[in-house]
């Protein structure tokens, strides 16, 4: 008889009391899915808690990523931390395993991310440096909707319409067919750094939906992973007001395993890079 992911998943918990609780979701497991019985992050915390308590999704990573995630275990939490991303206050940093030679120095970077459409299988991303002709400034920008805490649409649900797309990023090494970047977006666009990067001509490790032809492995018992890591977040406590910051200590041991030369002398990660100087 094949156990619940409960039982199978034991979260690693950087921070919990009274109001939030913060986890390392692993590669593979959705943040929520639109059936709640389905296996997720969501699922596994919540069986954890005593029946009926709360329990609000205020952000989200795409399944095939891993990292920092928080959640809510009071209603006022929920609407106060969905506030925080959704008006772009919260630090959020990631790191990467990306194939090819990364350009650098690099710095900032905008591009315009079109739209993600899906076509079978594939979903093609449509991305350039200038604004397409005709666009309004706002377009039709659409931000990615983080945090209702009631409704648990899966994942990689929906459209995500034209808007500019802002990241900073660095090279932290590049060894062979390679590299290991961070990366600190201040927009939250769906599939955004995923497109982003391919569109540099330098998929994430594993990423066929966006062109990656190196493979990479998934824990037994989850789904398709991608080396995406949400290394960390920073945002002010909901209840308290005092800044939080929670990091993912270390790099994936799927990564140093997979590409142990490329970690040898390596920089943890740590806080955001500072924001680019005019």
């Amino acid at each position: 008889m094949n156990r619940p992911h409960s039982e199978i998943i034991r979260p690693e918990i950087i921070l919990e009391d009274d109001h939030l609780i913060a986890v390392v979701k692993p590669a593979g497991l959705p943040t929520a899915n639109a059936a709640r019985t389905a296996a997720s992050m969501f699922t596994v915390l919540q069986a954890q808690r005593p029946s009926g308590a709360f329990l609000g999704v205020v952000s989200r990573l795409d399944a095939p990523v891993s990292g920092v995630l928080v959640m809510a275990k009071t209603r006022a939490a929920a609407a106060e931390l969905a506030r925080q991303f959704r008006e772009r206050l919260v630090e959020k940093t990631y790191a990467a395993v990306v194939e090819g030679r990364f350009p650098a120095p690099l710095g900032a970077w905008v591009d315009w991310h079109d739209r993600i459409e899906r076509r079978g299988q594939e979903r093609r991303s449509h991305l350039g440096s200038d604004r397409p002709a005709g666009r309004p400034a706002q377009g039709r920008s659409q931000e990615r909707r983080e945090g209702k805490p009631q409704a648990l649409p899966d994942d990689d649900d929906g459209e995500v319409s034209g808007g500019e797309c802002h990241v900073r990023a660095r090279v932290v090494k590049r060894q062979g067919e390679v590299s290991l970047v961070e990366l600190v977006p201040s927009t939250g666009r769906r599939h955004q750094l995923r497109a982003q990067l391919a569109g540099k001509g330098c998929p994430i490790v594993g990423d066929r939906v966006y062109g990656a032809r190196l493979p990479y492995a998934s824990a037994p018992g989850l789904g398709a992973a991608i080396a995406l890591h949400a290394q960390s977040l920073g945002f002010a406590h909901p209840h308290t007001g005092q800044p939080v910051w929670l990091e993912s200590i270390g790099w994936p041991a799927a990564w140093t395993e997979r590409f142990p030369s490329l970690f040898v002398g390596s920089d943890r990660p740590g806080r955001p890079l500072p924001p680019k100087k005019d």
